[in-house]
């Protein structure tokens, strides 16, 4: 191989381990806001809450980086193959970490509402459902780090058991607004919540998706596993 040609190669890999590196510490950051949003969920820490919110507008500063440094490697070195794929699904991991970031901050904002006031609904499953997303994230960022495709058919296996956590949490928290409307309020605020950690599942999904696109060329199916039964129980049954 001629030294220019060398030169070249040599130049582009360390462009693209320089993009891993900026998705790692963005994926690293979007981690931290999510574990922060949900321990001052559960401990009822407003100040926590508050700075998870400050926190978001890193996140959307390292996206913009992320693509502006992607978009220049599209440009100038015009990657063909697995690189190409490396570049794109980099640009689109972003994007889907930059709405995990938002949903933590919205967790953050509806923590701060309810700390104003009192719930009767116990958090256990709610805490359980924070963990499950947060191992679900944690695993995503691990199989993006690693280029590992059975890491990510693994995240993507596992979105099922969020969804169907989402789905009773949902169940649970309309019964206890049937059952005494003073409920309804921190209610309202606690089913956003979760379908704010229900959806940062599915980006973690998404996020899984195209690492192993990424990796194998190939593409998940388009029926990934699923259980959010939510939309069916706000309907009438028919007879």
């Amino acid at each position: 191989m001629p030294d220019e040609s060398r030169h070249i190669l040599s130049s582009f890999e360390a462009d693209l381990s320089r993009l891993r590196d900026m998705i790692a510490a963005m994926g690293g950051l979007v981690e931290t806001e999510l574990a922060d949003a949900v321990t001052a969920l559960l401990s009822h820490d407003t100040a926590l809450a508050a700075r998870v919110v400050e926190v978001d507008a890193r996140v959307d500063a390292e996206e913009h980086a992320i693509e502006q440094f992607a978009i220049r490697l599209l440009a100038l070195r015009q990657p063909v193959a697995n690189d190409l794929r490396q570049v794109v699904a980099a640009l689109k991991v972003t994007t889907d970490l930059e709405r995990v970031g938002d949903y933590a901050a919205n967790v953050a904002k509806r923590t701060m509402v309810l700390n104003d006031g009192t719930t009767a609904y116990p958090l256990a499953s709610l805490a359980q459902m924070s963990r499950l997303v947060q191992e679900n994230l944690k695993s995503t960022m691990d199989a993006v780090g690693e280029a590992d495709p059975a890491k990510a058919l693994g995240v993507w296996r596992a979105d099922q058991m969020i969804d169907d956590l989402y789905t009773t949490i949902f169940r649970e928290l309309i019964t206890y607004m049937m059952e005494d409307p003073r409920n309804i309020s921190a209610c309202t605020h606690l089913l956003f919540i979760a379908k704010n950690l229900e959806r940062i599942g599915d980006h973690a999904t998404n996020i899984a998706e195209l690492t192993y696109y990424a990796a194998t060329g190939e593409t998940l199916p388009d029926t990934r596993p699923k259980g959010d039964l939510s939309a069916f129980y706000t309907r009438p049954v028919s007879t």
